[in-house]
C-alpha cells in the first residue's frame, strides 16, 4: 500500500496502475519507430524499429495486433501487441497516411494521398478489394459507428466525400473550409465533425442531411490566428465533450458537444497533432510533434497531468487496456 501511495505521489497525482494500466503505442515519424508507454507510470518503456515514416495507427478489435501505416514503404504493417514484432503487412496503395477500421473489424479504409483514392482492405484476406477515387490529397477518414458511411476528406479539393459502405461508391460530396484534415463521427452516428487546418475552423455536419449544423472558430489570448490549425478530433461516447488538437497553438480545445461551443483550452506540448481516449474515456492522450512528447490529460478535471518524452515527431497513437 505504501508503495502504491508513493508511486502516486511521484507521478504528481496520476492514478495507480490498477486504476489505469493501459499501454500507449505511439508512431514516431522521424525515428521510423514505435514507442511503447506505460500510462500508469507515465514512462517510455520501449522503442521498436518499424517501417519508414509511420503515421496512422489502429488497434485490432481483439487487441492482439496493431496496424501501422508505413507511409514511405507503401504498406500497412501488422505488429503483435505482445511480442512487439512485425508479423505481417497489408497492401495499402501508395503513401498510406491515415486509415479507419469498420465497426466489425473486418476492413480498413486507407487514405492514399498521392493517388487521390481510398483503398479498401480485407484484413483477413490480406488483400485490397477496391479503390475509390476521391478528391486531391485525401487525408482524414472515418467510418460511422452504424456502419453506413465512410467519409474521406480531401485537403486540396476541400471536400468531404461520402462513401456508401454497401457498394463502396461515392454517394455525395460536401464542400468544407480550406484544407480539411481530420473527421470523426459522434457515437450515435448523427453528426460528423471536420477540422479545417488553414481556415482554423471545426464544422459539424448533420449526417442525415449532410448539411452543416454549426461552424466553430477558435480564439486563444496571446496566440495569433495563423497558429491555430485544427487537426485531430475525439468526441466522447456520451457526446458531452469533444476535443480538437490545435497544432502550433499547442492547445487542445474542449468543446461542449451539446451546445457546440468552446469551453476551455488546455496547454499541451508543441504542435499537438492527434488524440486518443483511454478505454474508460477518463483520460486523453495527445501526440506533440515538435516537442517530441505526449501529454496525459485528466478528463474529469480537464487538467494536463504529465508529459512523456517518446522520440522524434510523434504522430499517431493507439491505447490498449
Amino acid at each position: 500500500m505504501k508503495k502504491l501511495l508513493m508511486s502516486a505521489l511521484l507521478l504528481g497525482g496520476i492514478a495507480s496502475s490498477s486504476a489505469f494500466g493501459e499501454t500507449i503505442f505511439v508512431t514516431l515519424e522521424k525515428d521510423n519507430a514505435l514507442a511503447v508507454v506505460d500510462a500508469a507510470q507515465g514512462k517510455l518503456v520501449k522503442t521498436i524499429k518499424i517501417g519508414k515514416r509511420p503515421r496512422g495507427i489502429v488497434l485490432s478489435k481483439d487487441q492482439r495486433q496493431l496496424y501501422v501505416a508505413a507511409s514511405d514503404d507503401d504498406t500497412i504493417q501488422v505488429i503483435d501487441t505482445e511480442s512487439l514484432k512485425v508479423v505481417g503487412k497489408l497492401p495499402s496503395g501508395e503513401d498510406p497516411e491515415t486509415f479507419a477500421m469498420d465497426p466489425e473489424g473486418r476492413f480498413l479504409y486507407v487514405s492514399n494521398e498521392d493517388d487521390n483514392q481510398v483503398t479498401v482492405i480485407d484484413i483477413a484476406a490480406k488483400k485490397a478489394v477496391k479503390t475509390v477515387p476521391v478528391g486531391v490529397e485525401p487525408e482524414g477518414i472515418a467510418v460511422s459507428p452504424d456502419g453506413k458511411w465512410v467519409v474521406s476528406t480531401s485537403e486540396t479539393t476541400n471536400m468531404a466525400h461520402w462513401i456508401d459502405r454497401r457498394n463502396l461508391d461515392i454517394a455525395d460530396n460536401t464542400l468544407v473550409d480550406p484544407r480539411p484534415r481530420a473527421c470523426a463521427f459522434t457515437d450515435d452516428s448523427r453528426q460528423l465533425w471536420i477540422t479545417s487546418e488553414i481556415a482554423g475552423t471545426l464544422t459539424v455536419f448533420d449526417v442525415g442531411t449532410k448539411q452543416p449544423v454549426k461552424k466553430i472558430g477558435f480564439k486563444i489570448p496571446g496566440v495569433t490566428q495563423e497558429k491555430i490549425q485544427p487537426v485531430g478530433i475525439r468526441i466522447d461516447k456520451d457526446r458531452r465533450y469533444g476535443y480538437v488538437a490545435l497544432g502550433p497553438a499547442n492547445r487542445v480545445a474542449v468543446i461542449d458537444a451539446q451546445k457546440l461551443e468552446v469551453v476551455d483550452y488546455l496547454l499541451v506540448g508543441q504542435r499537438v497533432w492527434n488524440l486518443e481516449f483511454s478505454p474508460d474515456q477518463t483520460r486523453l492522450y495527445t501526440t506533440n510533434g515538435v516537442s517530441n512528447d505526449i501529454s496525459i490529460i485528466d478528463l474529469k478535471e480537464h487538467k494536463v497531468l504529465k508529459s512523456v518524452a517518446v522520440g522524434h515527431y510523434p504522430w499517431g497513437l493507439a491505447v490498449k487496456p
